[in-house]
């Protein structure tokens, strides 16, 4: 399966990173399969640091030997498991046992919904309600060294900024 991590460096050697912030499956290497995706990563992560590139790395990611040899799970729509474990990886609290975690990503439209659902605005099924009604693209956390012996790295698209653009189309 090829996948695609959006930054603005080169990575040909992915590394297993804390995370400084609570993220949707917590620290590691994440990746998507959704191209699109990972420029939208990489063009953000490079506004922040005001890098003048941004960088799409591909990558192959062999999934069915990684179900064979890893601990992997995988969530295929937002729904109330997917829920209960980003708001635990979210708040700190999730500790898990994975190598590799599969599911949806919580966009900023998303996590709307996630805060509401956590501050008790609204009930759990009120937010898989609201979630089914999104589309959402993928994210791969590869959370252990292991993991990352199932994603090599095949190729990069080199950007340059347009911020302009990017932001005028963001908004």
């Amino acid at each position: 399966m090829i996948c695609y991590h959006g930054s603005d460096t080169v990575v040909e050697a992915p590394k297993i990173l804390e995370a400084k912030r609570p993220l949707d499956f917590g620290g590691g290497f994440y990746v998507t399969s959704n191209k699109e995706q990972a420029e939208a990563w990489a063009k953000r992560v490079a506004y922040r640091n005001n890098s003048k590139k941004y960088y799409v790395n591909i990558y192959n990611f062999d999934l069915a030997k990684a179900e064979k040899e890893a601990t992997v799970i995988k969530f295929e729509k937002a729904d109330e498991n997917w829920l209960d474990f980003i708001c635990a990886n979210r708040s700190g609290k999730e500790t898990f046992n994975y190598d590799i975690v599969i599911g949806p990503v919580a966009d900023d439209k998303v996590y709307r919904v996630v805060i509401l659902f956590e501050n008790g605005d609204i009930d759990k099924e009120l937010a898989i309600k609201r979630l089914k009604a999104e589309t959402l693209s993928d994210q791969i956390l590869f959370h252990t060294e292991k993991a990352l012996e199932f994603l090599k790295f095949v190729d990069v698209e080199v950007m340059t900024n347009d911020w302009k653009r990017f932001w005028n189309n963001a908004l």
